[in-house]
């Protein structure tokens, strides 16, 4: 028998354009923004740890990915008044934010420029100053951005479920073998986390469906000077591992130092993965779903 979808996406007109989204849960409103790559999809994955009563899950897709046209909407200014446009649609006054790695800027400059709107903010890995992408080598490239090794990814899911988490902890983290090893097989014995790990692949290709989106996020983010964190009167919940190769903790580090107020949660020895992988990833989500939902009140 087929599993109900986990979420059912549409495309809506505002005022700054076109976006997809998709509800999931009641409660208190929280915007879920994906990173990069990315889309809908990756945004329903980070809201599984969000609880279906009490929250209200926003999910989007930024411009250049899935369902959302680029349409000109390239700076991260016009990204964040969409995220304000689509809230000005679904007649929410005011929501939690919840980022993740490349939807940082905007989730930051959402609260920046619209701090009414923005009740509590999570920034998980978040891009928070100029970023340029790690050099990755050539197997990487091919294996990521093109149809035979997409292909190659689904069929590692599906027959070496292992492998496939190994690869993706080992891409996203500074961990010695031994760690690597023993982290993998955390994630296996606990099926909530392997099925997040063997899900999330698809969602973080550049594939046709996410290239325009991807290529300028990278371009944006490259040219960077300042999202003005300092002006950000939210209360900021900061969530960085200390082994993520993927977004540099001294991102998070920066934005701790800057935010007025700002609270760091730092994963020993966790990848960019860490919130949803790391041993004490459901102590860390609590304290995320806690966050978001004590502002509201």
């Amino acid at each position: 028998m087929d599993q109900p979808p986990e979420y059912v996406s549409q495309i809506v007109e505002t005022s700054r354009g076109p976006v997809e989204y998709a509800e999931v849960g009641t409660g208190t409103p929280v915007l879920v923004v994906h990173g990069t790559p990315g889309g809908v999809d990756a945004a329903a994955l980070m809201a599984r740890v969000l609880p279906r009563e009490g929250v209200r899950a926003i999910l989007l897709s930024r411009p250049g990915y899935l369902g959302t046209a680029l349409d000109g909407r390239t700076m991260i200014d016009e990204q964040a008044d969409l995220l304000a446009a689509l809230l000005d649609h679904l007649g929410v006054d005011r929501a939690g934010v919840y980022t993740w790695s490349g939807g940082g800027p905007a989730g930051y400059r959402l609260a920046v420029r619209h701090p009414g709107r923005v009740t509590a903010l999570v920034a998980n890995a978040a891009v928070s100053q100029a970023y340029h992408l790690p050099d990755q080598d050539l197997a990487t490239r091919l294996m990521f951005s093109t149809a035979p090794g997409q292909w190659l990814l689904r069929v590692l899911a599906a027959h070496q479920p292992a492998k496939y988490v190994e690869g993706a902890l080992s891409g996203e983290g500074d961990l010695t073998p031994a760690q690597l090893e023993q982290r993998v097989a955390e994630v296996l014995a606990d099926p909530e986390k392997r099925r997040f790990v063997l899900d999330l692949g698809p969602t973080s290709v550049a594939d046709a469906a996410r290239r325009a989106g991807y290529r300028n996020d990278l371009a944006r983010f490259a040219a960077i000077t300042s999202l003005e964190l300092e002006r950000i009167a939210a209360p900021t919940l900061l969530v960085q591992g200390s082994a993520d190769s993927d977004l540099p903790p001294e991102q998070s580090d920066f934005a701790a130092a800057t935010i007025p107020g700002a609270e760091l949660l730092t994963l020993d020895t966790g990848t960019h993965l860490a919130l949803y992988t790391h041993p004490e990833a459901a102590a860390a989500q609590a304290r995320v779903v806690q966050h978001l939902t004590d502002a509201a009140h």
